[in-house]
């Protein structure tokens, strides 16, 4: 095989723990970290949207963050943003109707935000980025490394997918009785916080749905192109399968998987799936510090 695995259970996040006690540390000074100063913002003309991103942090190659689906830059990645942002650039993007970005005609695809993102890179004049994204937001960095391999440095792929069948059994039935009313509330509050105008709150939802029920498994030779390194993330339990998240990793040529113990997101911290006060989101922010520097 041509990936290496890390597959971290509580148990050995325990070990680790007492193994590492720079770790320890980490975590115990956590509020220390946090990031006080306020992010530069900014809207940026991509593609016929108008593009709303947020720049924490300095130096080293900027790591840009792509939230998941139905989902906000606070939602996905408020409570890991801070420790990401400790000693690199980090820009936090919202895409297509989600959050303060604004929509366009048409519906909602990975492709096209992933042109979107690449876009938004070329008005920073950013050449080269590392990008984490979770979710729906993992399909998009996935492909950005198939169709924009020129400014991506490396990929963090985080309970994404690229075949139907890598979901868990009854996703899909689910997913066809989805309704704004039961959204989770989180996402909903998260939206109508930031949003310029809150009654597109439905028109992001069914889009969302829309592009979920309409997925088509993508050909394996498309992951095989991707030539950045690439961490896959996933939790144990997770709504993407661990053997999904293998095969995936045995697709792209220089990838490394991570199964994490947690549900979808609840490892970054993920607004709906995050427990309270959990150290997860600390640990899992060393543990892709560790990939970027390597």
């Amino acid at each position: 095989m041509n990936s290496q695995y890390v597959i971290i259970s509580e148990e050995t996040t325990k070990n680790w723990l007492f193994v590492l006690p720079v770790v320890l540390w980490f975590v115990a000074c956590a509020p220390a970290f946090a990031q006080t100063d306020k992010p530069v913002t900014g809207y940026a003309p991509i593609n016929g949207l108008k593009m709303y991103y947020e720049i924490h942090g300095t130096g080293g190659t900027p790591l840009v963050l792509i939230h998941g689906g139905g989902s906000t830059i606070e939602t996905s990645f408020g409570n890991i943003l801070p420790f990401l942002a400790d000693d690199r650039k980090v820009i936090a993007v919202e895409l297509q109707a989600h959050g303060r970005t604004s929509d366009r005609a048409g519906a909602l695809s990975f492709e096209q935000d992933a042109d979107d993102v690449a876009g938004l890179m070329a008005h920073l004049n950013i050449k080269k980025a590392n990008f984490f994204g979770f979710s729906n937001g993992g399909n998009t960095a996935m492909q950005i490394g198939i169709r924009h391999p020129d400014v991506v440095n490396k990929l963090i792929v985080a309970s994404a997918l690229y075949e139907k069948e890598g979901l868990v059994p009854g996703f899909w039935e689910q997913m066809k009785k989805a309704t704004l009313e039961n959204m989770p509330a989180p996402l909903k509050t998260a939206y109508i916080q930031v949003a310029a105008d809150i009654n597109n709150l439905k028109v992001m939802h069914d889009k969302d749905k829309e592009r979920m029920l309409t997925f088509q498994d993508w050909p394996d030779d498309d992951l095989r192109s991707i030539k950045a390194s690439t961490l896959i993330m996933v939790g144990d339990r997770d709504i993407i399968t661990a053997e999904h998240a293998v095969k995936m990793s045995q697709l792209i040529p220089d990838a490394r998987l991570m199964i994490l113990p947690g549900t979808h997101g609840s490892y970054i911290g993920e607004v709906v799936t995050t427990k309270e006060n959990s150290k997860m989101p600390e640990i899992t922010a060393e543990l892709i510090d560790k990939f970027l520097n390597e």
